[in-house]
């Protein structure tokens, strides 16, 4: 791990697969490679990991979720990760950028929630834009902070604007 002014580095001595770039992860389709099946399965049943080529694609959301560029490079000897910092990027305070930035996307979902009670997550993230952990970050975020409540399951209820 290297720490920048302007970035977070995270080094990997493990070479990423040939003809497959981190991107194509970020759609959750590609498949994972898997280098050593056995330690893989014993983790799996361990419950130590939750699944098998999940980890870029969730890093990615929860990246662009918070408003912070992530870049996934290959090296000639590895591979590296670089979580870009907000305030060296846009030339602004991190709070500022992140904060208007979840404001927005706050008020958007709540003012399609007011439009539609019943608004899937899915239909959100097509509406706003966000991944589908971006959306269900702002819907825990907007429950926590007594803004929104979900009345019924999943299936079949619908949401509750209280602000």
């Amino acid at each position: 791990m290297a720490i920048f002014k302007d970035r977070i580095e995270i080094y990997n001595p493990g070479l990423f697969p040939e003809k497959i770039n981190p991107e194509d992860f970020f759609t959750g389709h590609e498949q994972s490679i898997l280098r050593n099946p056995l330690i893989a399965e014993t983790m799996y049943k361990s419950k130590d990991i939750e699944r098998w080529g999940s980890g870029i694609k969730r890093i990615h959301d929860e990246c662009v979720s918070a408003g912070i560029r992530v870049e996934f490079k290959r090296a000639k000897t590895g591979f590296v990760v670089s979580f870009y910092r907000p305030k060296w990027e846009e030339g602004e305070g991190l709070e500022d950028s992140s904060l208007k930035t979840n404001l927005k996307n706050d008020r958007k979902i709540l003012g399609l929630i007011r439009q539609n009670s019943r608004i899937t997550a899915k239909e959100l993230v097509q509406a706003t834009g966000l991944s589908l952990a971006g959306v269900k970050y702002h819907l825990n975020k907007l429950k926590k902070e007594n803004l929104l409540k979900r009345i019924g399951p999943d299936k079949g209820g619908h949401w509750e604007s209280l602000g």
